[in-house]
C-alpha cells in the first residue's frame, strides 16, 4: 500500500508519519505507533483495553512464526471488515488504535 493511501485511511486523526520497518511500514500519530502495514494489509494497534473490541468485531490478531515454529502474537489487529466501507466506523477504529499507541508509548527521555 502506498503512503498516500495509508494517509487517506488515517486522515480523521490528522497527520500521520510513515516509516519503513521490518519489511513493512510503521504508522505513527503524535509520535506514537498506531498501526503497521504488512504485506499490503493495515494492522491497527490494540492493547488490554481494546483487544476484545477488535476480537468482537471479527478482526484477526497478527502473529508471526517465532522460534521452534511457535506463533508469536503481536498487539496488532486487522481492520474490521465493516469499517473498510464506512468512513465513520474507520474513524472509530483508527482512533482506538491511536489511543492504544499513546498508552503504550514509552516516555521520552527528559519528560516527567
Amino acid at each position: 500500500m502506498d503512503n498516500a493511501a495509508i494517509e487517506e485511511l488515517f486522515e480523521s486523526l490528522g497527520p500521520v508519519s510513515i516509516r519503513r520497518m521490518f519489511g513493512g511500514k510503521g504508522i505513527y500519530h503524535d509520535g506514537a505507533i498506531c498501526a503497521l502495514e504488512v504485506s499490503g494489509e493495515i494492522l491497527l494497534k490494540a492493547d488490554a483495553e481494546t483487544s476484545e473490541d477488535f476480537r468482537a468485531a471479527g478482526s484477526r490478531q497478527w502473529a508471526y512464526e517465532g522460534k521452534a515454529g511457535k506463533p508469536v502474537l503481536m498487539p496488532y489487529w486487522s481492520i474490521p471488515d465493516e469499517a473498510l466501507d464506512d468512513p465513520d466506523l474507520m474513524t472509530k477504529w483508527v482512533r482506538l488504535a491511536a489511543e492504544a499507541g499513546r498508552r503504550g508509548a514509552k516516555p521520552r527521555k527528559g519528560s516527567a
